[in-house]
């Protein structure tokens, strides 16, 4: 009997294990924020409490009644093996039916917080193990003969394990505070005591992550740069990548700056120290934590705020909200765009837009102009282009170097990325996020292919606020203009695209509508054939529900 106990045991923690894993990953994904994490579990509870998990808690519940029923006498004796056996087998079967496998547009980092957190959650759960096995042998004083009573009561603490995860949070927040602390302030001592090292702060509500990769490209031409790689954009992404990769080799450190709410800027800039900070555009963009346009400007400004009295601002002069902060501006300024050329520094003309890259004529007041290649896609990220530049020009490159720095720009992944895989079927991936612009963009890049039927799969686009349904419906509008076939994922928030697709008497028999991407990538595998191009625009986050 002691190895039936010991086998439950065991398969109960795994349980455990595999359930606060995927809680870890979720709460990552919220930034360790209990509010953001309580949200995500009142929004989410089908996924705190699958289908399994509640027909494992009712089974052994049950079990548990029916034994302490017949728990005198005879009854007891004949209904234990039973009873017992309910106990071990349906944990068993949960474990052989449950996977630690599961579709995730950003994976589960295994930092070093992330460890002290499971570490903690596991000990809250082994307390909860002993505290309910050490009450039952209290009260009945033969912890073996009521395992089937302890087993289905442990169900229901296997049942709200994901909210240990929560526990352990608050647990771990002061321990936190501390190494985060002291992981900040010595990074920002390292960058400050670097002489010889030239920070660039980016900033934007979209196009931040292609600037920096696009500067970089640039800069590497001149200079031994560091740019923090992908989406590191928190101050301990970036407090991370100054302590561990930043080194007195480097010339030039590249630092994108992210934010949720008004001070985030201020604080990555204290960190980074940049000399140069450029804001690429403002728009909609966590529209639901900021509440409006002005705490977005006001937010993004905070870079230019920080700059020192030598440094210098860039501003993406097309974008009528970085335009208002430009104007009001008395630092040292560079201005870039493509529509208002009369009244910026950099600037590109003679644009040609292709579907397999773009050129175009480079301006730069004071150099003079150079005609310039680049593989990437859309108008738009000739735009990101002239940011980087903007910081060429300031750290004194010529024109040549700058041309030739924007030949070797890369594409950055799930940004427009186009892929061929050789099936006749070309792809266009843009599904690490979208905005109004973005998607117009993404739009207008599948429209550049001609003779091909054009299918797009998406989502559509969130945390616009109170601005996401009429953005929606206008993204839906576009659609139909350019598309041959609609995929919509998600049935509900689709509603405004669908809506903005009949608006233009879109043909229904060409539009589908799936319940995820995965479904979606079934479907297509039908549906296209050699010659089509399809556009992957937007997907959600992991942490997303479809109200």
């Amino acid at each position: 009997m002691q190895s039936i106990i010991s086998l439950f045991s065991i398969c109960w923690l795994m349980l455990c294990v595999i359930k606060l894993k995927f809680s870890l990953h979720m709460i990552q994904l919220e930034g360790y924020k209990n509010e953001k994490y309580i949200e995500w579990m009142n929004s989410h509870k089908e996924k705190i409490f699958t289908q399994k998990d509640k027909i494992y808690a009712v089974i052994s519940i049950i079990n548990a009644v029916f034994f302490m029923l017949a728990v005198t006498g005879d009854k007891a004796r004949n209904l234990y093996p039973y009873s017992a056996a309910c106990s071990i087998f349906t944990s068993i079967f949960l474990i052989l039916t449950s996977t630690t496998k599961y579709e995730s547009k950003k994976p589960l980092v295994i930092t070093k917080r992330a460890k002290r957190l499971i570490y903690i959650a596991c000990l809250l759960v082994l307390a909860d193990f002993a505290i309910v096995v050490g009450i039952v042998y209290l009260v009945t004083a033969d912890a073996v003969k009521y395992f089937p009573l302890w087993a289905g009561i442990l169900s229901v603490v296997y049942l709200l394990s994901s909210y240990y995860i929560l526990g352990a949070n608050y647990i771990a927040r002061p321990i936190e505070k501390r190494i985060n602390k002291r992981y900040y302030e010595t990074a920002s001592e390292k960058i400050r005591n670097m002489k010889n090292l030239t920070s660039v702060g980016i900033t934007g509500s979209y196009g931040k992550t292609s600037t920096k990769f696009a500067a970089a490209s640039l800069l590497k031409e001149k200079y031994n740069v560091l740019n923090t790689p992908e989406s590191y954009n928190t101050p301990m992404g970036i407090s991370k990548i100054i302590n561990d990769k930043l080194t007195d080799e480097h010339e030039i450190f590249i630092a994108e700056l992210g934010a949720t709410k008004t001070g985030d800027i201020d604080e990555v800039a204290v960190l980074t120290n940049p000399k140069i900070g450029i804001i690429t555009s403002i728009g909609p963009c966590h529209l639901e934590t900021f509440k409006s346009i002005d705490n977005i400007m006001r937010t993004k400004y905070e870079l230019i705020e920080r700059l020192p009295a030598d440094g210098v601002a860039i501003f993406n002069y097309d974008n009528e909200y970085v335009k208002k902060l430009a104007d009001k501006t008395f630092k040292e300024k560079l201005l870039y765009g493509i529509k208002n050329i009369e009244d910026t520094d950099i600037f590109a003309t003679d644009i040609k837009v292709g579907n397999t890259g773009s050129r175009f004529t480079l301006c730069i007041n004071g150099l003079g102009t150079i005609e310039c290649e680049t593989k990437l896609l859309g108008e738009h990220n000739i735009l990101n282009i002239l940011a980087g530049a903007a910081a060429a020009k300031v750290l004194g490159l010529s024109l040549e170097e700058i041309a030739i720095g924007i030949s070797k720009i890369e594409s950055v992944e799930h940004r427009l990325q186009l892929i061929d895989p050789g099936t006749g079927v070309i792809v266009i991936d843009d599904a690490f996020n979208s905005n109004p612009d973005g998607a117009k963009a993404a739009l207008d890049v599948l429209n550049s292919f001609k003779d091909r039927r054009k299918i797009i799969v998406t989502p559509g686009m969130i945390e616009l606020g109170e601005l996401e349904e009429e953005e929606n419906e206008k993204f839906g509008e576009n659609i139909a203009r350019v598309c041959d076939v609609a995929v919509l994922v998600g049935k509900k928030r689709t509603t405004p695209i669908y809506n903005g697709l009949k608006k233009q008497e879109f043909n229904e028999e060409n539009l589908y509508v799936v319940n995820s991407l995965n479904e979606a990538s079934e479907l297509l595998k039908t549906l296209t054939k050699v010659n089509d191009v399809v556009l992957f625009e937007n997907d959600l986050p992991d942490t997303y529900n479809e109200q």
